[in-house]
C-alpha cells in the first residue's frame, strides 16, 4: 500500500506509558536470517542504525533479496554510494510462463472489450468478452467476462454459468447470486479452532513466517501437513493461507480472529477491518511487503509515524506485528478516511492508493456518474490496476464479513449506490 518514503526513522518508545529503548540488531542477527523480504526489512533497519558501520553496510547489502527504494536510500546515506541493484526472482516453471501468457492475452481481450463498450460498439465488445472468457484460466477472470456478457446481452444464462461453474468467491459470483435471487456460495469457510497457540511458532515474528514460506514453496511440500502444523487461533492466518493454497483456492477461507480487539467497534467497522486485513495479509500478523508495509494491516513506516503522532506515542515498527496494535492503528486511520468516504469501495481505494488518488478519481466527471453500464464501467476502466482489483476484493470481503457478523447484507445495493455522492463521499458534494 502507501508508497511515500519516510526520510528518517526515530524509534524509541514502545506502546503505553513505559519508556523502552528502540530495538537494535547486530550484524550477526541479521546475517543469520534466511534470505527473504522479511530479512530485507531487517537489513533496512540495520542500515538505519547509527552504530552500523559503512563496512558492515557494504557486507550485509550482498544478502538482500530485492533492493527497494528504502534500502537504496539507507545504504547511500550510510556509504555515500548507490547499492548494487539486487533482484532474486523465484524459479519460474514453463507452466507458469504459459499461464502468464494466457492471462496477458485475456487481459488484452477484456480491456479491448471495455474500450468497445465506451465507444458504444456493443457487438464488438461481446465478441471480445467471449474471447477473453475462453483464453482466461483463472476462475475469477472467467467470471468477470461472463458478467460483462450478461450486462451487454441481459441474458441470465451467463449469470447461471457463473453460479454453476465458479468455486471462487469474488464480486461477480456475489452479483450473480444477487441478480438471480440466490444464496451466496457455500464455499465460504470460517474455521473454528480451539487450540490457542503452536509451540515453536511466534506469529508476531516475521522470520518465523519467512521460514514457513520457504517450507511451503518447496516442490514436494505437503501443504496439508504444514497447514496442520500451524492450526491455532494465534496462527490462523498462516493456517488458512496454506489451506487455500493446498486446495488450489477452490475453497475460500474467511477467518475471524482477534474478536476481543475490536468487539467494541460498530459492526460496519469490524467488517471493514476484516475485509482489509484479509486482502492485505490473509491475517498473517508478521507480514512484510516488498516496500516494507508492515503487519496484518500493512502500514507503511511513514503512516505508522503519522498515526503514532496522532495518538501521542512513539512506537517501534516491530510493534505493528502485534495484531491488537495493528487493529488499533487501522481503526484510527479509518476514522480519518471515513470523514471523507462513506462507501467501503472508496475507502478501499484510499487505503490502497491514498486519499489524494481517490479524491482525484471521484472528482473526474468520467467516473462514477450516472450512465450506461455504470458503475461497473468505472470499476473496470481505472488506470490504477492494483487499486482497481484491490477495491473489488475488499468490497466483496466486506459484504461477506457483514453477514458473518450477523448483519444480513447483499452486494448489489452497495454497487447501486456508487453513483450517489450523498451516500458515498464528500468529494463530489
Amino acid at each position: 500500500m502507501f508508497k511515500t518514503f519516510l526520510g528518517a526513522v526515530v524509534l524509541v518508545l514502545a506502546l503505553g506509558t513505559t519508556a523502552l529503548e528502540a530495538k537494535t540488531f547486530s550484524y550477526s542477527q541479521v546475517h543469520h536470517m534466511p534470505r527473504s523480504v522479511e530479512k530485507d526489512y531487517y537489513i533496512w533497519r540495520f542500515l538505519m542504525q547509527r552504530s552500523t558501520t559503512a563496512s558492515q553496510a557494504r557486507s550485509i547489502v550482498k544478502e538482500v533479496n530485492n533492493t527497494n527504494k528504502k534500502l537504496r536510500q539507507a545504504y547511500k546515506k550510510k556509504t555515500g554510494v548507490n547499492p548494487p541493484n539486487i533482484t532474486h526472482n523465484p524459479y519460474v516453471t514453463q507452466q507458469q510462463k504459459e499461464d502468464w501468457k494466457h492471462q496477458a492475452e485475456g487481459n488484452r481481450l477484456f480491456n479491448e472489450g471495455i474500450k468497445q463498450v465506451q465507444r458504444k460498439k456493443l457487438q464488438k465488445a461481446i465478441t471480445y468478452f467471449h474471447k477473453a472468457h475462453d483464453v482466461y484460466l483463472k476462475r475469477w477472470e472467467k467470471d468477470k467476462s461472463l458478467f460483462w456478457l450478461y450486462l451487454l446481452t441481459k441474458e441470465k444464462k451467463y449469470l447461471y454459468k457463473i453460479k454453476r461453474n465458479s468455486t471462487h468467491i469474488n464480486m461477480y459470483t456475489l452479483l450473480a447470486a444477487d441478480m438471480t435471487h440466490s444464496q451466496y456460495p457455500r464455499s465460504i469457510i470460517t474455521p473454528r479452532v480451539s487450540k490457542k497457540r503452536i509451540r515453536g511458532i511466534d506469529e508476531t515474528n516475521p522470520i518465523d513466517w519467512a521460514k514457513m514460506k520457504i517450507k511451503v514453496k518447496k516442490p514436494n511440500a505437503d501443504l496439508s501437513e504444514l497447514a496442520e502444523d500451524c492450526e491455532s487461533q494465534a496462527t490462523i492466518g498462516m493456517n488458512t493461507y496454506i489451506k487455500a493454497k493446498a486446495c488450489n483456492y477452490r475453497k475460500s477461507y474467511f477467518p475471524m480472529p482477534y474478536r476481543n480487539a475490536m468487539d467494541t467497534y460498530p459492526v460496519e467497522r469490524q467488517a471493514l477491518i476484516y475485509a482489509i486485513a484479509r486482502q492485505e495479509s490473509r491475517f498473517v500478523p508478521a507480514s512484510v511487503s516488498r516496500s516494507f508495509a508492515l503487519g496484518m494491516m500493512q502500514f507503511m513506516p511513514f503512516l505508522v509515524d503519522h498515526v503514532a503522532k496522532q495518538k501521542g506515542i512513539r512506537i517501534d515498527y516491530d510493534d505493528m506485528f502485534k495484531p491488537k496494535v495493528a487493529i488499533d492503528f487501522a481503526n484510527l486511520h479509518l476514522d480519518y478516511l471515513n470523514k471523507w468516504l462513506y462507501h467501503p469501495l472508496f475507502v478501499a481505494y484510499a487505503y490502497n492508493a491514498g486519499i489524494g488518488f481517490t479524491k482525484k478519481l471521484l472528482r473526474n466527471p468520467h467516473y462514477f456518474r450516472n450512465g450506461p453500464f455504470e458503475p461497473y464501467l468505472s470499476m473496470e476502466k481505472m488506470g490504477n490496476v492494483q487499486a482497481r482489483e484491490y477495491g473489488k476484493r475488499v468490497l466483496t470481503n466486506y459484504v461477506i464479513y457483514m453477514n458473518k457478523l450477523g448483519k444480513s447484507t447483499r452486494l448489489l445495493p452497495f454497487i447501486k449506490s456508487l453513483t450517489d455522492p450523498a451516500r458515498t463521499d464528500r468529494f463530489r458534494h
